[in-house]
């Protein structure tokens, strides 16, 4: 599932093509994939709105129109992409939800699994409103972090993946932060040291701001608006890498285990694992 590096990419590459574009029409058929409103209201409502901002909250796109906001979850196969109306595009076989703009372009939601999810709201704290805070804005403070994990006792990894805690962390980034902090995933939250908190917090910031800085990583079916795909995996430390030697200490295979029921990377050598949570 794209993570908080590549929404922002998907972001970043929609948004000069959308800001002042009026939406004139909707298209789609695939109710299941909007959660609100009806399809006929979501049709009538957006037609004719301008789009004034794109931004991102946590893993979703947020489109912020002239008199409500679009938000858009790409889930596990979303791609979202804006092209002429006569360009074809291999994605356009699973374009479930296609939005008519003024300049003879389309905002086209493709989405092979069906498991995207599209919202069109007035109160955006309907969606976010028990989302934890940004990772990397300025206010996310070590002390913000330390605070948030002050209660917390189990795992440590499961916690990094609770949008509720950190909003826009997800199975990669989570992995490859813990081995740049050198904490072992399964460590129990209150076992860290105060130093400890202080890398990973570090590290969190660090592992996002790359791979935005790389434009996410392709591991699977994410690719950026204009379908290349993003390099953020050729630099993947832990994920994704089991079996092979790891490129921080040498000395060890990278491995791999299921930590709350999510397939977890981390190096033996360099996440040893003293207080282990069993």
């Amino acid at each position: 599932m794209p993570e908080l590096p590549e929404v922002e990419t998907t972001v970043r590459g929609i948004r000069p093509a959308l800001i002042n574009r009026q939406i004139t029409s909707a298209w789609l058929n695939w109710p299941s994939s909007l959660v609100t409103p009806d399809p006929t209201t979501f049709q009538d409502r957006i037609a004719g709105q301008w789009v004034q901002a794109v931004d991102r909250r946590a893993k979703y796109i947020v489109i912020r129109l002239s008199a409500d906001v679009l938000i858009v979850h790409l889930k596990m196969t979303g791609r979202l992409y804006v092209v002429p109306n006569s360009h074809q595009d291999h994605a356009d076989q699973w374009v479930h939800f296609q939005f008519q703009l003024d300049n003879a372009h389309q905002l086209r939601f493709s989405d092979s699994r069906k498991f995207g999810r599209v919202y069109l709201v007035e109160d955006t704290s309907t969606i976010f409103g028990e989302l934890g805070p940004e990772p990397l804005d300025d206010t996310y403070t070590l002390k913000v972090f330390q605070e948030r994990l002050r209660h917390r006792t189990g795992r440590i990894k499961p916690i990094l993946l609770d949008q509720h805690f950190v909003a826009g962390v997800g199975n990669i980034y989570a992995d490859e932060a813990l081995h740049l902090a050198r904490i072992h995933p399964a460590r129990a939250a209150n076992s860290l040291t105060v130093a400890e908190q202080s890398t990973l917090w570090q590290a969190i910031r660090h592992v996002l701001a790359e791979g935005i800085e790389r434009e996410g990583a392709s591991v699977n079916w994410y690719r950026k608006p204009d379908g290349s795909k993003g390099s953020a995996q050729d630099g993947l430390r832990v994920y994704g890498q089991t079996g092979l030697p790891c490129q921080t200490c040498h000395e060890a295979t990278i491995q791999k285990t299921v930590i709350g029921q999510r397939g977890t990377h981390f190096c033996p050598n360099c996440q040893r694992e003293n207080h282990y949570a069993r």
